[in-house]
Parts: C-alpha cells; structure tokens; sequence
C-alpha cells in the first residue's frame, strides 16, 4: 500500500465500509493514518476483581452465565458474571444482543469499561469486551477515541487503523541530522504511538515529534515562499510626506502609536521594490480603516490605482461611505468607485471603463472586483478586509491583473496572539495596533443568569424607546435536541410576542437566503428594524452606532474571542452601551466569562482562550480551518521556537527538498494555500 492507495486496500475494508470513512474525508491510507484520534481513554490501569473500585476499570475474565433478555422498559439486556481467580463481579450490555452469540466461556477476554452502580446493584456496564491477545485494540491499553459517522463504530475505525498500520510501512519524513539534534522519535513510531500509545510519556514524545513537524513544515513554507518573494520585482511608491503629513492633520482625531507605527511600516514596504505581504490586525474599533486610507492616499498620489475587497456588498458599502468621508477634502475623492455584484448593468458598465482607463484611482467591491472583464490601469496596491475570508485563487486572480506585482495589504479584526499568528501567517510582515483611539467608550459587561432575562429585557426597552438598536445572539439555529432558549428561530418567535412586540424585530442566520440576509442587515443599519436575533453570522466590521445593547443567549458555549467579537458590534456610537452574556443554565460556571467584565483587550482574550480551550476558540471565528494544527499546541512556545528554528536552519544549510519526497510535497502543498507570493 501506498499512501495515496485507497482504503479499500486495507483488510477488512469494502466498498460499504469505504463510503462511511469517505463521510468524514478519508478516502486514502494516508489520509486514515494521518487522522489523529480526538482524544484518549486510559484502560491501562489492569487489576483483579479483587481490588476493584467504582471508576474505570480493566480486568482479565472469564464470562460465565451470559443471558439475554428485554426489560419492562423495552430494553433488550445482555448479562454475564466476569470470574479471576480474585473473585466475581456483574457485567451488562444494552441494546448490544450480539453479545450473548460471541462469547465463548473457555476464552479469557479483557473487560474495560465503568463500574458503578445501576439499579440496586454493582456492575459495569456497557464496557469494551476482546479476547486477550497480545496487541488488544479496544482494551487494556490507553485506546483512541475518533470523529465517527452513522454506521461506523469506534470498535471497528480502531481495528481498520491497526490493519493499516500492519500494511504499511511509514517512511521517514524529516532529516536525519534534526531528529538527532532534537531527540525526535521516528516518524514510523509517532503515528503507531498516537493511534495506539503504549505508555502516557510514549504519547507525549510523539505529539512531540508530530507538533515539531507540523510547525516545521509550516515555517518551512513561509520561509520559502518569503525567500522567492525576495526575489520578485513590484512597483516601488515613493513616500508623499507633504501629503500624508497634510491629510493627517486635518483628521478630527488624534492617530495612535500604534497606526502611526505601522503605516510607516507599510509606507517602507511600498517604497521597497519588493512585493508586500503584510498583515494588519487590530482589534474591533482600533482605527484599522485609517492606516488602509493612509497607505492607499500613499499609492495613488504616486499614480496607482488601489483595489479595496471587502468580504461582503454590506461592508463594501460602508467602507466606501467612511473612505469618501476620510478623503473629502483631498483631489482624489471624486476617483472612487464602488463595484459590487448587484449594483445596475449600466453603473457596473461606467464602472469597468472607469478602471481600464485609470480615473478610477480607489476602487472599493466584492469579488467582483477580480471577474475576468474587469480591467485594471495601473494597479500597485490591493488591501483586502478580513483576509481569511477570500480564497487565495480569489486573490491571485487579482494579483494577475498587474505586470509587476501589487503591493498586498491584508487586514484582520480578529485579535490573534503573536504565536498563533507567526505560525499561520509566517511569511507576512504583521503590524499590530494593540491600542485603542481616544474616547472609545468601554462597553459594560455583565455576565448572568437565565432567571434575571426579565430585567435585561427591561433594559432592552429602555434604550429602544428612546431610539436605540440592539442585537440578541443565539449558539443554534433550530430548537432540535437543545434548550429552545438556544434556538434563534425560537427567541425571535419568543421575543417578537412578549418582551418586544411593541417594536420592530428581524430574523438572521446562515441558512437563509443570501438576498434576504443582505436585505435584513440592511433594514438594520437603516435602522426599520430595532432589534436583530441572530446567530454569529452578524458581520465583522459592520457599523452600526446606533446599537447600543447587545445580548448572547448561551454565551458559556462560545470562546472568549468570539464573545469579544460579538461585543464589539455595540459601543460603536456616542452613547453608553452594554452587553449581557447569559449563561445556558442556572448551574453553569461563570468563571471563564467573568474574564469578559474586566478585560477589553481582544488580544489578551485571545491568549486566554488559547490557554483555557485552544486554538479551536479562535480558529472559529477566525473561519480559517486550512492550515489548523492537529497536534502541535501554540500555548508550548517553547517547540514552536525551536521548529521555526530549525526549518531557518535548513534553508541556511541549503538542503535539498527533492530528498525528501514526502516532506516536499506536503511543504509544497502549504506553500500553496497559504498567502499570495
């Protein structure tokens, strides 16, 4: 077998088995032995009936008195009596009848599973169950818990990937003189450990060995794709002080450090000759907007033109409204122009001549923006608005329509601590504005109760009868299998007969139509509606000043980034503003959150939320998902230091990819999906 030879290679697979692994988007031996389990469960810990306590346990039995039968409940029961020399104790099955046909009271079988009281009595139910062998595979061992689909057991994804395992041999991936210099095990007993760990400290040392690898490969990447960007010619945009100098004084605002230090950062990347590839990320209300009007005012005083792609029609509106606002007493603000996909034929026609001749200077869309008949004149620099959510062909089809390559700015409101950043986007220069302007009003927060829902809906009253906005936020969709509280569909419904149904309340999630979702957000910012149930599809960047409340409904089931995220849709304006997080019950712990009442950092948040859940907390809002770290944890700074070292240390050496097959396809691969060189 090879990696890239289907599943159906390996025993035991067929073509029915084939498709339920294909569900879960393995379809390759590669791709099934490069799927890490989720998490563990320790059956290591064998003893004799003897010694047995209520927990988890595995003991070494015989099964004696097995019997089936259904309970008054309509349960169907399989029971057997577990014997060692030590003594006795009840097992039971339900719903499994198989059971009673497949065990043979000669065959000594281990028994792992929870011993506890059911009923009146001590037993363990439900436990794994094999014959004793000496490689068990559901038994016995610390064994691997995967993401499973319909029809397909945990039993059986386990004895697939040890029959995989068996049938190929895994090559060595990385450079003898590194797995040397930082005591790596092998690739080979990396993966077997991981699926199947022998010892705690033996799964440690090959999440260690893959963790390396990942960040390794990933830093190789970045670093190779940084190397030939150096090499790459790109308009050079001379510094307009007078101009930059000019228009910054005549802001009614006082620029930050923070933006006055990275636009001159940009402004030294513009004059390079050299393509930009920098990240800018701010968090929500930190003045990101200006440093984009400043660098592209830069680019087209020398006689550029400048696409700015936003993610949205919404978003693209607004930024042309505040761009043209910021750029008003300057020559160029008669030289924008918006493009999106549902303005007029005729306009979008005036549109296109306007960029292939040059007048437009500042062209502010969607993705309409790179369709094939658009034309650009002289295009030198491209910023483009939560970066994450443009796919990169989107981006170099862009890129294209420029004989020397464009500057690229890209920017985030999603506050991304610095080891996270490094590792996904290593081969971008990031400029960070970790300060908010002045007079930014800090939004009270209050974690709370579902029981206290009346007094917030109180509150909500207050600020729309005197003409405020507010926003409610709900984790789900529909109601099924989760608290109704939790359903958007069923808060809207909720709200729009009781609390609210004096005012004008709307409806927003993913699944509705794309035409209406626009048309709702649009009634809001236009202010027909008073308050907006949502999911967390309400957009990023959208301003709306005039929302002054916001509520999240579950809020102990989002990570601490997302709820930060959430709250910076409200305290936008000149008024007071507050944001309730209200907990899914009455029980739940308000500890993670309460973090939420005292900090308004979103980047401080953010290295909380890699802490206490992960980089999944910040992965989701971020919607980024390509190049998510399976193993590798970007709270252990001290192995990402090293890898990123390392992968310096091998270019610097100056090896040679091609010796390493496997390696340079997968640092190939990332080169590619990563951003634009």
């Amino acid at each position: 077998m090879a990696l890239n030879s289907s599943v159906t290679l390996i025993y035991g697979v067929g073509d029915s088995l084939a498709k339920k692994f294909a569900v879960l988007g393995i379809k390759t031996v590669g791709d099934l032995i490069n799927n890490i389990p989720r998490r563990y469960i320790d059956y290591s810990n064998l003893i004799t009936i003897s010694k047995i306590r209520p927990g988890v346990v595995t003991l070494r039995v015989k099964l004696s008195l097995v019997k089936s039968r259904y309970s008054k409940r309509g349960l169907h029961l399989t029971e057997a009596r577990a014997t060692d020399l030590t003594g006795s104790v009840k097992i039971i099955w339900f719903n499994q009848p198989y059971r009673s046909g497949s065990i043979n009271p000669n065959d000594e079988y281990y028994i792992s599973g929870e011993f506890a009281k059911n009923y009146k009595y001590l037993a363990i139910t439900n436990p794994a169950c094999e014959k004793v062998s000496n490689f068990p595979v559901n038994t016995a061992r610390i064994v691997p818990v995967y993401r499973l689909t319909k029809g397909l057991g945990l039993a059986q994804f386990r004895k697939t990937v040890k029959n995989a395992l068996k049938g190929y041999k895994i090559a060595e991936t990385l450079p003898k003189w590194i797995i040397e210099q930082h005591q790596l095990i092998s690739k080979s007993d990396a993966i077997n450990q991981m699926h199947f760990p022998e010892s705690i400290p033996k799964l440690q040392l090959a999440k260690k060995r893959l963790g390396f690898e990942e960040v390794f490969e990933l830093t190789l990447a970045s670093e190779l794709n940084k190397e030939a960007n150096r090499g790459l010619k790109a308009i050079k945009i001379s510094f307009n002080e007078l101009l930059i100098k000019k228009f910054v004084a005549e802001l009614p605002f006082k620029l930050t450090n923070d933006q006055r230090k990275s636009a001159w950062q940009i402004f030294q990347d513009l004059e390079s000759g050299i393509p930009m590839n920098r990240l800018l990320e701010g968090d929500v209300g930190s003045g990101k907007t200006v440093v984009a009007v400043l660098s592209a005012l830069g680019a087209i005083s020398a006689g550029y033109q400048v696409a700015f792609m936003a993610p949205t029609e919404l978003l693209a509106i607004q930024h042309a409204e505040s761009i043209h606002r910021m750029l008003e007493s300057t020559a160029f603000s008669k030289s924008i122009i918006l493009l999106t996909g549902s303005i007029g034929k005729k306009q979008k026609d005036l549109a296109k001549l306007a960029i292939a001749s040059g007048d437009a200077k500042l062209i502010i869309g969607t993705h309409a923006i790179f369709q094939k008949n658009v034309s650009f004149n002289k295009l030198g620099l491209v910023i483009v608005d939560e970066q994450h959510r443009f796919g990169v062909e989107q981006r170099k089809k862009l890129q294209s329509k420029t004989k020397l390559l464009a500057h690229i700015l890209s920017m985030t409101a999603t506050p991304i601590p610095r080891s996270l950043a490094l590792t996904l986007y290593g081969e971008l220069d990031i400029s960070l504005i970790d300060q908010l302007p002045p007079g930014r009003k800090r939004v009270t927060t209050k974690v709370t109760i579902p029981e206290n829902r009346n007094k917030i809906y109180q509150e909500i009253c207050k600020e729309l009868t005197i003409g405020r906005q507010a926003f409610v936020v709900c984790p789900h969709i529909d109601s099924e299998n989760v608290n109704s509280r939790l359903s958007v569909k069923n808060v809207f419904t909720e709200l729009s007969k009781t609390w609210l149904r004096k005012y004008r309340v709307g409806l927003l999630h993913s699944r509705m139509k794309s035409d209406l979702k626009n048309k709702v957000m649009e009634d809001f910012v236009k202010g027909t509606i008073d308050v907006l149930v949502s999911t967390t599809v309400i957009e990023v960047g959208v301003d709306i000043p005039n929302a002054s409340v916001m509520v999240v409904e579950g809020a102990d089931m989002f990570g601490l980034a997302q709820l930060h995220q959430l709250r910076g849709r409200v305290g936008r304006g000149p008024d007071s503003s507050s944001c309730y997080l209200v907990l899914s019950d009455n029980d739940k712990s308000t500890q993670r959150l309460k973090l939420l009442e005292r900090e308004q950092s979103g980047f401080k948040l953010a290295e909380y939320d890699l802490e206490l859940r992960g980089p999944g907390a910040i992965y989701g809002t971020m919607q980024h998902g390509v190049l998510d770290l399976r193993v590798a944890k970007l709270s252990d700074f001290e192995l990402i230091s090293t890898a990123r070292a390392t992968a310096k240390e091998f270019i610097k050496k100056s090896e040679n990819l091609l010796q390493y097959p496997q390696l340079k396809d997968r640092v190939e691969s990332l080169r590619m999906i990563s951003n634009l060189n």
